[in-house]
């Protein structure tokens, strides 16, 4: 079989045409790394892939011709039969009235040769809302200045900021995400690039609210600096935060009773087994300080017996100490969005989940089966980025993720969701192929793999109707045929961003194109604020680094026309940010997100691909307090804008 042959049998795709209508191959080198990099394939002999039934609605399923008839088959959950039956013909009718969950299949065919498959009965639509039209404040939490945060935005000033979104009429805040990072990483600071999106990022605790703090410890100076300074000093920081956690810590221990202890342990026993294993993790690659598949042999791979004799060792008081921050994190953001409820907003937390991992982080280690670490996620070349993307994280895979039937896939979300009324799946494109860049190689010279689409929507569709929390899939670039039509049919909502929804010759499209089903903005985090995309700053800051802005000066005077255009078309008078919050806000799209950045007339934009230390990406803050920002909105023009979908004060 030849490499090719090989590569499309593992559902990998090595030709494609890419945004910029370029058709592709992928190198045979590259491409076997690829597929050297994938957990072994055993070929199955019945079924191509996992069993998805959908309450509610008929499913059948079809053998696969090497199945010798009869064909027997058993659905079990925890080891016991609960349907079996056999199927005289290359296809079966599921039962009907199952109950939604996940489960093994077992098939034996007339040979006795028999074969497992994850089968997932899922809500026949993810959770969709219990509201109508509304709209959120985007914020980048680490951004928000105020006189008594350390240097960075926190859980304290995210109640500040549910207050300030209830003020503006807004139902939600929508964060950044809010994973854990490498805290001894200060230059690893993406929130897009972390160390695990199952657990929480400890800097955005407030310290002072933690029962034991101590003031008699704290650099005075050093906070003032901090506070003043116009970008986050995440080594500064990180560095004084986590003095008062010990601190906090060590009192916690004092007194090993009591209510808090109970709540402690309720939250070890909530998180358990991960929270165990994230704790070991973090111990562990402080003590090698070197990737973990460069560890001793007996770490390499998580271990619960292992991980049990590092707990009851000398590491102990630092392994609760790790469990206990993230504790502290959990409530914290609990707290928030327990305010935002009883503030009677209809979404509160809007939360972001980042596409992948660093693959010396704690996910990569406890999954290694489901992703695939020498394999890094990104994009094919397209107009905003002709060279193509790398992100540097490792994603999951697909046969890992069967084997594992789904679970670390439901892990991710349930995490994701614990807190939100919805959240954000970056780049969603990648639960239908991911393109995939082995290490060492150019951006441009990766392969799309396929991934199981529908088991993978079924699971999305469970853990939102179990949460309650809706889901929308961030479904920009380079879209396969019929993706958002069958993303829609699970309940899976759109991401419309105003700045890509122009028509061929650059119009931008009208109210009426927009889906009641979707997020609405202007920009994202990637793109210029609407201050320094009118003024060309972003232009003028790309070429200034060496970077292809991807357009001219002439395309961007064009695309000012044709915005006024439209709003004119849409009897909108001017054409400042509220004027564009207006248009957005008749949308029938059921969520508007206006940033923060965009009503305070900031010019610099969150983060710009491509770049590393050439801008301070993640790093800036607001240039006003959080006790200053309502006086500088004008609250009466908003209002107006945003009539249509404002919430209703309690």
């Amino acid at each position: 079989m030849d490499l090719f042959t090989k590569a499309k049998d593992l559902g990998i795709q090595p030709d494609f045409i890419d945004a910029l209508g370029n058709h592709r191959v992928t190198s045979e080198t590259a491409l076997k790394i690829i597929i050297d990099a994938l957990p072994v394939r055993t070929p199955t002999r019945f079924l191509d892939e996992a069993v998805v039934i959908r309450s509610g609605r008929p499913a059948r399923s079809e053998f696969k011709q090497a199945a010798k008839l009869p064909l027997r088959w058993k659905i079990e959950a925890d080891l016991k039969v609960i349907a079996q039956g056999e199927a005289h013909e290359p296809v079966v009718a599921w039962p009907p009235d199952l109950p939604e969950g996940n489960y093994r299949l077992q098939l034996t065919d007339a040979s006795s040769f028999t074969e497992e498959a994850p089968l997932i009965v899922a809500p026949a639509k993810a959770f969709s809302g219990d509201f109508d039209r509304c709209w959120l404040l985007a914020v980048q939490l680490y951004g928000i200045k105020s006189a008594r945060n350390w240097g960075i935005g926190d859980f304290t000033d995210l109640e500040g900021l549910i207050e300030l979104a209830r003020h503006l009429g807004a139902d939600g805040v929508g964060l950044n995400p809010l994973h854990a990072l490498f805290d001894d990483r200060p230059a690893d600071c993406s929130p897009y690039s972390p160390n695990s999106r199952l657990f929480l990022n400890a800097l955005y605790i407030d310290v002072e609210k933690l029962p034991g703090f101590q003031r008699a410890f704290e650099r005075k100076d050093m906070l003032a600096r901090l506070r003043a300074s116009d970008t986050v000093d995440y080594a500064a920081v990180a560095e004084q935060k986590w003095r008062a956690l010990r601190f906090a810590f060590d009192s916690f221990k004092v007194n090993p009773e009591g209510e808090r202890r109970q709540d402690f342990e309720r939250f070890r026993a909530e998180r358990a087994p991960l929270l165990s294993r994230f704790a070991c993790f973090e111990v562990l690659r402080r003590k090698f300080n070197r990737p973990w598949w460069e560890w001793p042999e007996e770490w390499r791979q998580p271990d619960e017996a292992s991980c049990a004799r590092l707990r009851q060792g000398a590491d102990r008081d630092e392994i609760e100490f790790v469990e206990f921050v993230q504790w502290i994190a959990d409530r914290q953001l609990a707290a928030c969005q327990a305010l935002a409820k009883s503030q009677g907003m209809k979404v509160g937390l809007y939360l972001d989940v980042a596409v992948g991992v660093q693959s010396n982080g704690f996910d990569a280690w406890n999954e290694q089966t489901a992703i695939s670490r020498r394999l890094a996620v990104g994009a094919p070349p397209d107009a905003l980025n002709t060279a193509g993307q790398d992100w540097g994280l490792a994603g999951f895979n697909a046969a890992g993720l069967e084997i594992k039937s789904f679970e670390p896939y439901r892990e991710m979300l349930q995490a994701s969701m614990r807190h939100a009324g919805a959240i954000r799946l970056d780049h969603v494109l990648g639960l239908k192929r991911l393109y995939l860049v082995p290490q060492g190689f150019a951006p441009d010279s990766g392969a799309y793999v396929r991934m199981p689409f529908e088991a993978l929507l079924a699971a999305t569709a469970q853990e939102s109707v179990a949460h309650r929390c809706v889901v929308i899939g961030e479904d920009l670039g380079t879209v396969p045929e019929g993706f958002r039509e069958e993303m829609a049919d699970w309940g899976i909502w759109s991401y419309q961003v105003m700045m890509f929804e122009r028509d061929n010759h650059g119009r931008f499209r009208g109210i009426d194109h927009y889906k009641p089903n979707a997020l609405v903005t202007f920009n994202t985090h990637d793109l210029s604020t609407y201050a320094g995309w009118r003024s060309f700053s972003d232009l003028k800051l790309k070429r200034s680094l060496g970077i292809d802005p991807g357009e001219s000066d002439e395309a961007r005077w064009h695309a000012l026309t044709m915005l006024s255009d439209a709003l004119r078309h849409h009897a909108i008078d001017g054409h400042d940010l509220y004027a564009v919050a207006g248009f957005l806000a008749r949308t029938k799209s059921r969520l508007l997100a206006i940033s923060l950045e965009d009503l305070l007339g900031v010019i610099d934009q969150p983060n710009i691909p491509g770049t590393v230390n050439e801008h301070p990406n993640w790093r800036r803050r607001l240039p006003l307090a959080l006790d200053e920002i309502a006086a500088a909105i004008d609250v009466a023009a908003l209002e107006r804008a945003t009539a249509a979908r404002m919430h209703a004060a309690v």
